[in-house]
């Protein structure tokens, strides 16, 4: 694996995840109470055995590289490394800004082009899913292929709203159609179940195979495309053009994978992290998921009733609560009787000290965390927020898009408060 280099895909603008990307790049939106989006494709990256990674970055990356930084970093034997190419102008008149993913890889072009590298691996930084990239590198050599991507079985029904790509009998790609909705496009893109299970994937009612943004390039073949072209993306334009020229083959994958692209796709994976039996485990003893290590103390909870939720390290929660199928992200502070249902919760960067407590007290504003008496329903609670005493953030009356003017904002039917938001005692969503 060493002839292999990496790269993650981290500078887009992420704005349909907004409120959260306000502040922050989207692979630095924080996951299931302690990670953050960036650490899934960098921990299938180390447990695959690559460990030659570029991160490419652009929008709001303090946070990012912060992260990073912090969390990945190689010893002097291994030889690896985690490094960020943000978007920079120089001399050159060639380079600006990103105007897309073909055209951030363009722009970096030098960097894979060092001597020992045949392949290049391009992932996303906003995707929930566990793979060995191992094994489609095996495809590819195996294929003799030009090109290699993933693929995952889909129904017609998930198919309009993601590349869906046709296939011939050996797995070779010769066809695409992005995000099909009449039932000619489905056709064109439909496939028999027993060529499925022929690839290796149960049908299981499923019909169509959709793209994960996920490729493996000879590495010739990226620098050839892209020095002869203008093209600026890979979904949109370098993968359809690929396949006519090309040898673009599939690497069949059938386990979780979750695009988290909206609000509503990132609430409800977060939430079904904290079922009984989650899709998708982050306690894999042979493919663990990386963060950053931080030193905290436990959790302290005092009579509260906790169901189906994943409590994260350093939080207080105070006598009263009920915390009911949700995740409560690090350093969260919830004072007593407090209400907690359908939530996500990211927490706090940091903890407050006395002297920032007696400030509150006396300009009577709200300390960090969530005061006595609240009820947060159906929401997503950024980090370091001060919210106060008896605030009800339920969206009752089924509003689909609003903002309002203390951070809270209703995107998708789904309330949602801003990193470091301040909310008054006793306010209500309305």
């Amino acid at each position: 694996m060493r002839n292999v280099i990496s790269l993650v895909l981290g500078g887009g603008r992420g704005t349909r995840l907004y409120p959260l990307t306000k502040y922050r790049s989207k692979p630095a939106v924080p996951l299931a109470g302690k990670y953050r989006l960036i650490d899934i494709p960098l921990s299938n990256c180390i447990n695959s055995d690559l460990n030659r990674i570029y991160v490419l970055t652009q929008f709001l990356s303090v946070s990012l590289h912060r992260h990073i930084r912090q969390t990945y970093r190689f010893d002097n034997f291994r030889g690896g490394f985690v490094e960020l190419l943000a978007a920079q102008q120089t001399g050159n008149e060639s380079t600006d800004w990103y105007q897309g993913t073909a055209d951030a890889v363009r722009k970096n072009l030098k960097y894979i082009q060092q001597y020992g590298t045949d392949y290049v691996l391009i992932l996303a930084g906003d995707q929930l899913y566990r793979m060995d990239y191992r094994k489609m590198l095996e495809t590819h050599i195996q294929s003799g292929a030009d090109v290699t991507i993933a693929g995952i079985p889909v129904t017609r029904e998930d198919a309009g709203s993601l590349g869906i790509m046709r296939l011939d009998d050996s797995g070779r790609v010769v066809g695409f159609v992005e995000k099909p909705q009449t039932e000619e496009d489905l056709n064109l893109v439909r496939m028999a179940p027993d060529k499925l299970e022929a690839l290796g994937v149960k049908s299981q009612g499923r019909d169509c195979l959709a793209s994960m943004g996920i490729y493996l390039f000879n590495r010739d073949t990226l620098v050839d495309v892209l020095e002869k072209t203008d093209y600026e993306d890979f979904g949109r334009e370098i993968f359809p053009a690929a396949i006519r020229s090309r040898h673009v083959q599939l690497h069949a994958f059938d386990d979780y994978w979750e695009d988290i692209g909206t609000i509503r796709a990132f609430y409800e994976a977060n939430l079904s992290l904290a079922n009984p039996n989650p899709p998708f485990s982050f306690s894999d003893e042979d493919e663990p998921i990386y963060s950053r290590a931080r030193f905290l103390p436990p959790t302290l909870m005092s009579e509260a009733a906790i169901k189906n939720s994943q409590i994260a390290d350093g939080c207080r929660i105070g006598a009263g609560c009920v915390i009911d199928n949700s995740v409560v992200g690090l350093r969260s502070l919830i004072g007593e009787n407090v209400t907690i249902k359908d939530s996500v919760l990211m927490g706090s960067d940091y903890y407050e000290t006395e002297g920032e407590l007696a400030d509150h007290r006396s300009c009577k504003r709200p300390p960090l965390g969530i005061g006595c008496g609240s009820v947060i329903q159906g929401a997503i609670i950024d980090k370091n927020c001060n919210i106060g005493k008896n605030v009800r953030i339920i969206n009752d009356h089924g509003i689909e898009d609003k903002e309002y003017d203390v951070g809270v904002t209703v995107v998708e039917g789904i309330p949602c408060v801003e990193k470091g938001a301040q909310i008054p005692d006793g306010w209500t969503l309305t």
